[in-house]
């Protein structure tokens, strides 16, 4: 049997990691900025990791939500401490498109409306809404199609609100900063603005965090740069540092009935222990503001590199714009120099998505390659 071909892929072969390497089947080894789409939050392999999820697969890995799972618990009252969401309430599933799906569908069943507005550039999720809420048309099949979605431009405070104006919409939902949009962000008055408009015309403003949260952006959520209270925030990727789990977390003012969300793997026991080493990480080793600083560092050693049109992102969710395709550049990072960057819809975009352990010797190392990169690529 093949793979259904649907993954342009590098040809390098991963065999093992650790911290911030990758190493192939040769022994060679990679910088990973990129974290395997922003996953890769403490590190590969950190200890801390591997020995919770060992003990806990030693005691029970896998049950469904049809008994009472304290660990459960455990994460919600560890999220809600670093984030201080401590009102909110904790859904638990296994991805970030999953997490916006259940968000989008709650918000549905809250207001009794069935329209979504989304925004330019967009990406939440390749399944039913959450692709139908992606701004790309080429995944977006008929099925998909059948979605009501309306694409807005950030910033645009008076069209948002005709929109919200015609009473059938059920949801906002924005990321505080794009992802695989490219890493653009709305003004800090058009947010206060759609969390005002959202609560005026009965709408849930949906915080997509699924990339920037769990304290990749300096912040413990990209939306926190502003003092909003989002409907429904979702998580996933750097969550669990590479377990699949995601989870929304739900304002105290929508209400909660039996059936109405659900799944089979969402807060097994594993995944749990998983988010919760991932968590324990994050606050002994002060990885939030470790994020935060090493970000402000990047932005100043990138401002000495010709060529970059535009550093964007925050905390290490970052990216340097060129006046060209970046895709040889990726190629020659990877190959010749051996470092693991992203891209995005943007192709003029490098993304950098490191894990948040990544020290100021890496950053180093990887803009004295970029501008060897840089010539080579030109020449």
């Amino acid at each position: 049997m093949k793979l259904f071909d649907v993954y342009p892929l590098y040809d390098v072969t991963p065999v093992r990691a650790n911290d911030v390497y990758v190493y192939d089947q040769n022994g060679n080894e990679y910088l990973d900025l990129y974290g395997g789409h922003a996953v890769i939050s403490i590190g590969h392999g950190h200890p801390r990791y591997l020995e919770r999820l060992t003990q806990q697969m030693h005691q029970i890995g896998f049950y469904s939500n049809a008994i009472q799972n304290p660990l459960q618990h455990d994460l919600a009252n560890a999220i809600g401490e670093q984030s201080c969401c401590h009102d909110y309430r904790l859904f638990l599933c296994s991805s970030g498109a999953e997490a916006n799906e259940n968000a989008l569908k709650l918000a549905s069943f809250h207001t009794d409306k069935a329209r979504i507005i989304a925004f330019d550039h967009a990406f939440h999720g390749r399944t039913s809404a959450a692709v139908a809420a992606t701004d790309n048309p080429s995944i977006n099949a008929p099925l998909n199609q059948q979605q009501k979605v309306t694409f807005l431009p950030f910033n645009d405070e008076k069209t948002l609100e005709n929109e919200l104006k015609k009473g059938d919409v059920c949801a906002v939902i924005f990321e505080a900063i794009q992802g695989v949009g490219g890493l653009d962000e709305p003004s800090e008055a058009f947010v206060y603005a759609m969390e005002r408009l959202c609560n005026e015309y009965s709408a849930c403003l949906i915080a997509d965090e699924v990339q920037a949260g769990f304290g990749r952006t300096g912040t413990f959520f990209a939306y926190q740069k502003y003092r909003i209270e989002p409907h429904i925030i979702c998580m996933a990727k750097g969550m669990g540092n590479g377990f699949p789990v995601g989870g929304i977390l739900v304002h105290p003012s929508i209400e909660a009935k039996y059936g109405m969300l659900g799944t089979t793997f969402g807060g097994n026991h594993l995944a749990c222990a998983a988010s919760l080493a991932v968590l324990d990480v994050l606050k002994e080793e002060k990885l939030q503001a470790h994020a935060k600083d090493l970000g402000e560092y990047f932005y100043q050693k990138a401002q000495n590199i010709d060529g970059v049109k535009l550093i964007k992102g925050r905390g290490l969710m970052l990216g340097l714009e060129f006046d060209f395709e970046v895709g040889p550049l990726r190629k020659e990072l990877i190959y010749t120099h051996r470092i693991f960057t992203g891209g995005s819809s943007n192709k003029n975009l490098l993304r950098i998505l490191p894990p948040l352990t990544v020290e100021q010797k890496h950053i180093d190392f990887f803009f004295t390659q970029l501008e060897i990169a840089l010539k080579t690529i030109a020449a």
